[in-house]
């Protein structure tokens, strides 16, 4: 009795798999001799007379020696915190502190990030990770230019958000977990005062009392405050620079005038908003959530012009010890009436709830940080942050004893990027609930084809501009083989979590694979995929001829993208920054990633598979994407065949199969799950009663039973 052909193959990638894991186990251990390089790198910033202690292996760190005493430790990141960048392994950086908690080296020792192995040269993330030497662990540090003085900026590295955020937190988070276990607490953190803030605490005070008590405060910009803080940003263009061109008196003109404060406490909720107003907001809030008032006038809305219901401020968010606090459209109330006497009058006023998830404390001093951003270019723009502190009055807290601070458990790095992209998150869940809609009424929308081509034109917009350029949710095989690599050795979720819509989007693609097929996906959420089949369909508009392969051929053609899935996937066991490089094949970076602006032959080979897609349709998906064939083996497993067939299709109709634009309707009638991209184009004809032969026959010979003839001679 013969096996099964999948099954042998099934038998033989377990083996795989189990042999991988044994002789490649996942743990990272520190090598405990350094090269000679690196051993200089470590010791040079302390003296030339500094050597290297024994290896610490409880801690796995060295100590730093001179004149026989220990000034400081050398480690690497790895060791401390095992953090997965964007390829799914860690970005592993050198790094020296010194007994003050002061950083004196930051040397990036490896990592297997692809978009710095092709594309963004690997010179910017040593360079990156370099400027945080020099700085204390104490020091609030910033990703990005930042207007407050008392923050220490780093710059970003455009292109490599995940990738920079990572090399960020495993710096700061492996130096302050060294710093505690080697007793440095002392420069950890200050004697902190765990504070209370009094909760029915009310006296009554007018306007001119809460601002100078501090219990309203106050952020001014002039307009020569804003360009100047632009001007000091590094990625200053001639875009930014021509706003100096102000005269002196505009420039002095209020750019925005900006006031805030914490409502909970009566002193300033009630003497505010009046009694009623403030009895009505805490009944609201509930017994952990905080609110707070911001209010101002000038030219810059603190709201913008571009908030809609549902979304988010993108203008104005709170900070408190380095946490981000954001504000939707259910955390906002109007503030029209205010009874605090001697208030001026404001453009624009608004109530902000912080609900209890981000454990605010109202005790602790906090920022509210305005976000201002100017183009530079088509796309491109700069953000500059401004922040305004603000802390209770005294008389206004509890002052308890000072205790020792220990040092804040830090959250995952995954969770501050799903934070930040919850708009990206938000439109990308709707849309997906739309296509899921789709395709559960696929049938009803058949009989209705100006309708569904007007959808699905649409659909393939958005995914192209939103999922392709702005969001950057293009599906790569370089996913697949980090995920074939992870359940070899040390899998974590938290791989897969640092990318919230490629996540979204490999879980959504994985659900409706076991369900209906490949087809979803390269049909519907392809970028690269959709920006063919929109150039195809403009150049049939256009008239331009269309050539499309012998059925013989096209069939022998579909095994090339699994040829190339095969190799990949053998190279990578081999090494995966090699398998990276070959990966190239796709498009996908050099078009949405990196938009065209890399080698000349990465973007040569972009270009030409998008001009033959002009002459025949989506030909890299049909016969070269590893992607799509890595997503149509699992396919032959699909649940559910909810394209409809009738018995006469191949034979004798093949009208089905001549439309099909991708060829994945074969002679014989039957569609190929694997190769099809479920655009629904012979559900339209099935459903067309003026269309579909069948249907036409059918009709046809209703008309001519006697019965009909008997009432047509009748008539």
């Amino acid at each position: 009795m013969l096996c099964h052909p999948l099954r042998s193959m099934g038998v033989m990638f377990s083996s795989l798999v189990i042999l991988m894991v044994l002789f490649f186990p996942g743990h990272t251990i520190a090598a405990l001799q350094l090269d000679p390089d690196h051993q200089q790198r470590l010791l040079s910033p302390f003296s030339a007379e500094a050597t290297l202690g024994e290896w610490d292996t409880e801690r796995k760190i060295w100590p730093i020696k001179a004149d026989g005493a220990v000034v400081g430790y050398g480690f690497e990141t790895v060791d401390q915190f095992n953090i997965p960048a964007y390829s799914g392994k860690p970005i592993n950086i050198l790094m020296a502190l010194d007994l003050d908690g002061v950083i004196r080296c930051a040397w990036v020792l490896s990592h297997h990030e692809p978009i710095l192995l092709v594309g963004i040269p690997e010179k910017k993330l040593w360079d990156f990770a370099k400027q945080y030497e020099g700085y204390a662990i104490t020091d609030h540090i910033r990703v990005g230019h930042s207007a407050d003085e008392h923050n220490k900026a780093v710059d970003a590295v455009t292109g490599a958000t995940v990738t920079i955020m990572v090399v960020h937190e495993a710096i700061l988070r492996s130096a302050k977990k060294v710093a505690q276990a080697v007793g440095l607490k002392a420069t950890l953190a200050t004697q902190q005062i765990s504070a209370t803030v009094k909760k029915d605490f009310y006296q009554p005070a007018n306007w001119a009392g809460m601002t100078g008590d501090g219990s309203i405060r106050r952020l001014r910009l002039s307009q020569a405050d804003v360009d100047s803080a632009f001007a000091n940003t590094k990625d200053n263009t001639k875009g930014v620079q021509h706003q100096h061109g102000r005269s002196e008196k505009d420039q002095q003109n209020t750019f925005i005038d900006l006031y805030y404060g914490y409502l909970n406490i009566p002193s300033i909720g009630r003497n505010l908003l009046g009694d009623s107003e403030y009895q009505w907001l805490m009944e609201e809030l509930g017994p952990n959530a905080h609110a707070i008032a911001v209010m101002s006038n000038g030219e810059y809305s603190f709201k913008g012009s571009g908030y809609v219901r549902g979304g988010i401020f993108d203008r104005l968010q709170l900070s408190q010890d380095g946490i981000q606090i954001s504000f939707r459209d259910v955390d906002y109330y109007r503030l029209n009436d205010v009874y605090a006497e001697g208030m001026p009058d404001f453009s624009e006023m608004a109530i902000f709830i912080i609900r209890d998830s981000y454990q605010f404390d109202p005790a602790a001093p906090w920022q509210v940080e305005l976000l201002v951003r100017r183009q530079t270019g088509p796309v491109e723009s700069i953000f500059v942050t401004f922040e305004g502190q603000y802390q209770l009055p005294d008389y206004l807290l509890e002052q308890p004893a000072p205790v020792a601070a220990e040092m804040e458990a830090d959250l995952p790095v995954w969770v501050s990027i799903w934070q930040q992209r919850s708009f990206q998150i938000g439109v990308l869940i709707s849309s997906l609930l739309l296509l899921t809609g789709i395709i559960f009424f696929q049938d009803w929308l058949g009989r209705y084809p100006r309708l569904l081509h007007n959808l699905r034109r649409g659909f393939l917009i958005y995914t192209v501009f939103f999922l392709g350029w702005y969001a950057m949710g293009q599906l790569s095989i370089v996913n697949v083989l980090t995920f074939t690599h992870a359940l070899m050795g040390d899998f974590r979720w938290e791989l897969f979590l640092m990318d919230p819509l490629i996540f979204i989007l490999w879980g959504f693609t994985a659900a409706t694979i076991v369900l209906w097929g490949r087809g979803i996906f390269c049909g519907w959420l392809c970028p690269f995929g959709a920006l063919q089949e929109l150039l195809n369909e403009l150049a049939r508009k256009l008239k331009i001829k269309q050539i499309e392969p012998p059925f013989a051929v096209h069939e022998r053609l579909w095994a090339v993208k699994y040829i190339i899935l095969l190799a990949l996937f053998g190279i990578s066991l081999e090494s995966m920054a090699t398998a990276e490089r070959y990966a190239e094949v796709e498009p996908f970076k050099t078009t949405f990633l990196l938009v065209f602006q890399r080698e000349w032959w990465f973007a040569a080979w972009a270009l030409l598979l998008l001009f033959v897609s002009l002459f025949t349709r989506k030909v890299y998906c049909r016969y070269i994407c590893p992607l799509g064939a890595a997503l149509a083996i699992p396919t032959k497993l699909r649940l559910f065949d909810w394209l409809k067939r009738r018995k006469e299709c191949g034979s004798p109709c093949q009208l089905c199969a001549v439309e099909c634009e991708i060829q994945a309707i074969h002679p014989d009638g039957t569609i190929n799950a694997n190769e099809c991209h479920h655009c629904l184009d012979c559900q339209m004809t099935y459903h067309n009663p003026n269309k579909c032969p069948p249907l036409i026959n059918k009709a046809k010979k209703r008309k001519s039973r006697p019965e009909n003839l008997i009432d047509t001679v009748t008539t």
